[in-house]
């Protein structure tokens, strides 16, 4: 049983990176982020301080719509891919990963600095400038 599941999820997982583009530093790159980002935003309302619930605790609801935007970023590569196949390009896909990862970035240096760890003076500054233009959510 151990090895149909093993084996369900990785052609799952083949399948999905085979239909973004293939599976290469890029999308690995924005699967690790994603997940950087999800974690740390997890421990944040673990201890407490999420700017997300009224008391800064997990939230079902916000766990799910994080969820639901990393699968809508997902989405946009894979459109972002197939735009590449038909304008015959090379470059649509890439510039969408590179676009979500300076997302997560952002949002993974925000979930830091929530969780107490030092930030330098200028990405503090530049959290706060990102937050004021952005109306504050950055978050994947």
């Amino acid at each position: 049983m151990k090895n149909v599941i093993c084996t369900g999820i990785g052609m799952a997982v083949a399948a999905t990176a085979s239909v973004l583009g293939g599976w290469d530093a890029p999308l690995g790159s924005l699967v690790i982020f994603m997940a950087v980002d999800f974690a740390t935003g997890l421990l944040a309302a673990g201890l407490g301080k999420s700017p997300k619930t009224e008391k800064g605790g997990i939230s079902s609801a916000v766990i799910f719509t994080g969820l639901a935007k990393k699968v809508v970023i997902l989405l946009l590569v894979l459109i972002g891919y197939r735009l590449d196949l038909v304008l015959e390009l090379d470059y649509v896909r890439n510039t969408v990963i590179i676009g979500f990862l300076a997302n997560e970035l952002i949002s993974v240096a925000e979930n830091a600095a929530l969780l107490g760890v030092p930030m330098p003076e200028v990405i503090k500054n530049v959290l706060e400038v990102l937050k004021s233009k952005g109306g504050g959510e950055n978050d994947g």
